[in-house]
């Protein structure tokens, strides 16, 4: 059971959630805090964080969720009418950013404590800046010809065409910087000139212009590809060849793995006959008891495995919880990292992992009980 508020000697953290009011992630991190025996979280929306009108009070503890799911926040951080539009994402992420700046200044200007850093934040929310800091602290990360802020800007098609060519990658993720929930994301594969065929769920409307869909569906000439990525280029590209992953019945698998305080407390398999496995977008969980008895079958270590995806989040110390994406290679005995997820947390009903230390609890009680526990070993540390 998560520890209470009257089982921890001195005051309780008191939480303030900066999210959507009403919105599942906010909900169920309300259920985490009362089953802790906390009152409940103060709900600070981003609207008002938006609007410069966001304020926190001395001595509590901010946890920063994601701004998805509200069409207002969607329509002042893009600059979009229609929300399952996919362009807009560097502007997205210039004014998000800065929301999180602002969300910081207020918390220390408040005497409030902040579970997310905001130099962090703007990492994990660039996808070529988060790949360059994995590799060079030794996270096994698939090979990127745009890794790092010094790497040249992917201008258009021509550009992806050639650097895949350059790196010998025939088969290469094409994916927004700055996208999430595999939003403009390309599977694209080559097999010498005219021959380029992609998977995605980015479906384009008579005027050119891009939307998000439910349905994973295949490009199959170069001329359309072509119009697709050129209409996402100058919001900013990554490009990562394209590993060939593990299967588990026939349906290609990879994992998300949360850690919190540098913990690998819950892990979900995510499997699907298309090479984006996300639950969303027709995904369905695997066995994680499958996965573990193959990785060892293999020679592999399922506790290496989870070990990388610790030091993937010990790249980003200053926040709480992250949610790794954990990519098995094929045979099940060696793994990468393929991004890391300041958001990656919503797996509702399930719970910790054997061993973990967060057995019986899902991902937010996961996270209460980290916070009660740093509280304690605070005041541990502070009396004489």
């Amino acid at each position: 059971m998560s520890p209470s508020a009257s089982s921890t000697a001195g005051p309780a953290p008191r939480f303030a959630v900066v999210g959507v009011p009403g919105n599942r992630r906010v909900a169920l991190f309300q259920d985490a805090v009362r089953a802790a025996g906390l009152p409940a979280a103060r709900v600070v929306p981003w609207l008002d964080v938006l609007r410069g009108e966001a304020a926190f009070r001395p001595g509590e503890t901010v946890r920063m969720d994601s701004p998805g799911e509200d069409a207002e926040v969607e329509r002042l951080l893009r600059a979009v009418e229609d929300p399952t539009r996919v362009e807009g994402t560097a502007l997205w992420y210039a004014r998000f950013t800065e929301a999180v700046r602002a969300v910081a200044r207020a918390a220390a200007a408040a005497g409030a404590v902040l579970l997310d850093d905001p130099g962090d934040v703007a990492v994990l929310f660039d996808k070529r800046l988060c790949h360059a800091v994995l590799d060079g602290a030794g996270v096994r990360v698939p090979a990127s010809p745009t890794s790092g802020a010094a790497a040249p800007a992917v201008r258009d098609w021509a550009d992806v065409r050639e650097r895949m060519t350059a790196h010998r990658m025939p088969r290469a993720f094409v994916k927004l910087a700055h996208g999430s929930s595999a939003s403009g994301v390309l599977a694209v594969e080559t097999a010498g000139p005219g021959r380029v065929r992609a998977t995605t769920s980015v479906e384009r409307d008579p005027a050119g212009r891009l939307h998000n869909s439910l349905r994973v569906r295949r490009c199959t000439t170069e001329r359309e590809v072509a119009a697709i990525v050129d209409t996402l280029a100058p919001d900013g590209l990554h490009i990562e060849r394209w590993l060939p992953k593990a299967t588990q019945q026939g349906r290609a698998a990879d994992l998300r793995v949360v850690v919190v305080a540098g913990r690998a407390t819950h892990a979900v398999v995510r499997t699907s006959h298309s090479p984006m496995t996300n639950l969303h977008l027709g995904g369905a969980r695997g066995s994680l008891d499958d996965v573990r008895a193959a990785v060892e079958a293999a020679g592999g270590s399922w506790a290496e495995a989870l070990a990388m995806c610790e030091r993937a989040a010990a790249c980003f110390p200053d926040t709480l919880c992250v949610g790794v994406d954990l990519l098995p290679a094929t045979g099940w005995r060696r793994f990468a990292v393929g991004e890391v997820n300041a958001f990656g947390d919503l797996l509702p009903r399930l719970t910790g992992l054997p061993g973990s230390g967060a057995e019986g609890r899902d991902t937010y009680a996961a996270q209460v009980a980290a916070v009660l526990n740093r509280a304690r070993n605070h005041r541990a540390a502070a009396t004489p």
